[in-house]
């Protein structure tokens, strides 16, 4: 769903979900503010390329949602700003799921009837909404939700996971119901969000990001030694149950572009384009 929101800015609205609050991901058309021959050209690349700024906007009534550390911008409105830190074994949970996932320790509640715009980003957004549920999501995803979701960590299962999963002894918990917003890799039009049922998917890599808890997560080596040999694939995670997983098939594609660089795309075999 994209909708055109200011005519004049040309911000468009990618995606829209209500529930106590409204949560929108708003999408700046292109940036013509540069003030500097370097940003200018900065700037004509990014919107030659199709690279858009994105900014979260949050619609209060009377309700409360909670963000990550540092991510607010501004807000307009009647909006109180607190943070709950649940006593002293409230603070000390928060400590440790912040040592443990790397999240950052204290999520500002903010209260009220207004308008929330958080920082904007060149990252991507995507919204879900958790009814009585509970997702593994990979650390740094957690961007803000509403007050009644509870984040924490969660530690693997399998003594696979925790010696070969590359994925952390804790990950990060999300629970409850309302709705939360991501912080993807990847546009979230490249997620492909599988789902099990009483079945088994096997990947190459750390390609999953977000797993809901009911789905169990192991690790094991290619079914033979040749196999491993020919397709260079040692260690498969597996996902495994009832639920869902989201893969970003498209993640190891973008760290191979940036690595490799401009000229070694434009000429893999590092020759000029002129040689016949």
């Amino acid at each position: 769903m994209r909708t055109t929101i200011n005519s004049e800015n040309k911000l468009t609205m990618l995606s829209q979900m209500s529930n106590d609050a409204k949560f929108q991901v708003l999408e700046y058309d292109k940036l013509e503010g540069a003030l500097d021959v370097q940003t200018a050209f900065g700037i004509n690349i990014m919107n030659n390329t199709g690279i858009k700024l994105k900014q979260v906007r949050i619609i209060l009534e009377d309700s409360s949602v909670k963000l990550e550390s540092g991510a607010l911008s501004y807000m307009k409105g009647d909006i109180n700003i607190k943070n709950k830190t649940g006593g002293v074994i409230g603070l000390g949970k928060k400590f440790i799921n912040s040592k443990l996932t790397g999240e950052k320790m204290f999520k500002p509640t903010y209260e009220g009837t207004g308008e929330i715009f958080l920082e904007p980003s060149f990252g991507n957004f995507a919204l879900i909404e958790l009814e009585d549920e509970e997702i593994i999501v990979d650390d740094g995803l957690f961007y803000a939700c509403e007050e009644e979701v509870e984040v924490g960590s969660s530690m693997q299962k399998s003594i696979s996971s925790m010696m070969f999963g590359n994925e952390g002894l804790f990950q990060t918990k999300i629970l409850g119901s309302g709705i939360v917003v991501l912080e993807l890799p990847v546009p979230e039009s490249e997620v492909f969000k599988c789902k099990l049922f009483n079945d088994t998917i096997r990947v190459d890599g750390n390609l999953v990001v977000l797993r809901t808890s009911n789905v169990k997560f192991t690790v094991e080596k290619s079914s033979s030694i040749i196999g491993s040999t020919t397709n260079g694939e040692g260690l498969l995670n597996v996902y495994s149950g009832t639920g869902e997983v989201w893969l970003l098939p498209t993640k190891s594609i973008y760290s191979d572009i940036k690595a490799m660089g401009l000229e070694q795309m434009r000429n893999p075999e590092g020759k000029s384009n002129t040689e016949v």
